[in-house]
């Protein structure tokens, strides 16, 4: 996956990620804030993850875990707080559930601050 818009990257491309951006994003959720970072680098390094890039900055991120045939759940979501409001985590997510990769899944997420 490599979409371009208004000056951002979403990529599927692993090689982008940036453990220690993503790992201060998830120690400051209310989900992950007690993982170790290293369980943080390992799960993400097992799983599928897209990506928002802002230049060379990581802005947000997405795991997947799926099983590539019927389910993906989508977990470990975030978007840094200097760049909420502008619509890139609903693009993220649009990227994501319209993609050949997912489309035909069903997907799931669980959380308590998602918007529509």
């Amino acid at each position: 996956m490599h979409i371009e818009f208004d000056g951002f990257l979403i990529s599927d491309n692993k090689s982008l990620l940036d453990y220690e951006t993503i790992c201060g994003f998830l120690l400051r959720s209310y989900w992950a804030s007690k993982r170790p970072k290293e369980k943080i680098i390992r799960s993400f390094q097992s799983s599928e993850c897209v990506g928002v890039y802002h230049g060379n900055r990581q802005v947000c991120v997405a795991r997947l875990v799926t099983d590539y045939e019927t389910v993906y759940w989508l977990c470990d979501v975030f978007l840094d707080e200097d760049y909420r409001g502008r619509g890139i985590g609903k693009k993220l997510i649009e990227s994501i559930t319209t993609s050949d990769e997912y489309k035909n899944l069903f997907g799931i997420l669980g959380t308590k601050d998602a918007h529509g």
